[in-house]
């Protein structure tokens, strides 16, 4: 088994990497963990203080089962992932039923930020977009999936989105194996990840 942290700003091309990996492997040999699927539960909060929740900050992590639960999956056992609503702001009471895989993905913008969940990791992955993008890439994906409209969506990054970037995001670059440009998009890093992993999974 091999557990890979893939970490990345907001819109720089996480879910890219993740699904070129997922791609070049056997069916089945890929379990997928999502970070946003271990946002706290907020049932005990009402729903307007939930949605002032900052999504972008460390503290909405339930960072303790996200690092049990993959040392569960390391260890051969199943776990029941917890599944998240931005709707409510809260946790559901579906779960998701993963089995430990050859290659477990833990994919999300802090995923590289606890020690304890990196230490579990055998390799650390940032992908890297140029702020201008990453902004682009936002806006359409948010006005075309959540019908938000622009003059929010620039405010939020104003206040939230680039402040959390510089203080908590980018900082994490620095524990990265591989650093992976333009977005995803490059290629000849995609395509070296992809050896390395079809090696690490045939010993």
């Amino acid at each position: 088994m091999i557990i890979i942290g893939i970490a990345g700003g907001t819109g720089s091309g996480k879910t890219t990497v993740v699904r070129k990996i997922v791609e070049s492997l056997p069916d089945g040999s890929v379990a997928v963990i999502p970070q946003d699927s271990y946002y706290k539960a907020q049932d005990h909060l009402p729903l307007e203080v939930r949605k002032k929740t900052n999504f972008d900050h460390p503290d909405a992590f339930e960072w303790d089962l996200l690092a049990q639960q993959i040392g569960e999956l390391r260890q051969g056992r199943a776990i029941e992932q917890p599944t998240y609503s931005y709707i409510t702001c809260t946790r559901l009471q579906e779960t998701v039923h993963v089995e430990p895989k050859e290659v477990i993905l833990i994919e999300g913008i802090m995923a590289l930020y606890d020690k304890h969940l990196r230490d579990l990791m055998d390799l650390k992955i940032f992908v890297d977009a140029g702020a201008d993008e990453r902004l682009l890439r936002v806006i359409v994906r948010d006005i075309a999936e959540r019908g938000h409209p622009l003059d929010m969506l620039v405010d939020k990054y104003r206040n939230v989105l680039k402040p959390m970037h510089d203080e908590f995001i980018e900082p994490t670059k620095q524990y990265a194996d591989i650093i992976i440009p333009n977005m995803g998009n490059n290629g000849p890093a995609i395509d070296m990840l992809k050896m390395y992993i079809k090696e690490a999974i045939r010993h």
